[in-house]
């Protein structure tokens, strides 16, 4: 398996960090790979800047921090526009398609879906985003299972979440189903 840098960014509130620490979870705890998982966040609560850092390999990790990511999920404008910059030429940038509008100027894949309004229309609500987004990010990389994550899924969260948690993760892999794999 060739090493998986993600940064998963965008604001507080959107699910970036629980999205980071399901996929490192399901990595390690359910696929028995190597995953390291590291977050940062603006003060406030809601609506500041989040990052979380991702690296999924089959071999040793020896530094936790995502330098170059060949893998960039942007929610946001602004984190689209301050982490961009940052990946790997021919990576993958994953974003949403009605919220995000990213620089023409980089040397990546770009998908972008509207994901947000899917989760709205299909689940009545947008709670579940980010775990459609994931879903998403799992069909175009392959790098766990989506049985992994429900299992975490399950794991993590109240039995009540669990039925819309799994609504969102299948709407991410029939999003994503249009998509070719990365690389």
């Amino acid at each position: 398996m060739e090493k998986y840098r993600f940064l998963l960014s965008g604001s507080g509130g959107q699910g970036v960090i629980s999205m980071a620490v399901l996929l490192a979870e399901a990595a390690s705890l359910e696929e028995g790979l190597t995953a390291v998982q590291a977050q940062s966040y603006g003060p406030e609560a809601r609506g500041g800047a989040t990052r979380s850092d991702v690296i999924i390999s089959d071999t040793p990790i020896f530094f936790p921090k995502v330098r170059q990511p060949n893998i960039l999920v942007a929610l946001t404008n602004e984190a689209a526009g301050k982490y961009l910059p940052l990946i790997r030429p021919g990576g993958l940038l994953l974003y949403d398609s009605d919220l995000v509008q990213p620089d023409g100027r980089v040397d990546a894949r770009k998908v972008g879906l509207p994901m947000y309004a899917a989760v709205r229309e299909t689940l009545g609500r947008t709670v579940a985003f980010n775990i459609c987004v994931l879903g998403v990010l799992l069909a175009l990389t392959e790098t766990v299972g989506p049985g992994s994550i429900r299992k975490r899924l399950e794991k993590n969260f109240d039995p009540v979440y669990h039925s819309s948690n799994n609504r969102a993760l299948d709407l991410g892999l029939e999003l994503a189903s249009s998509c070719s794999p990365y690389p």
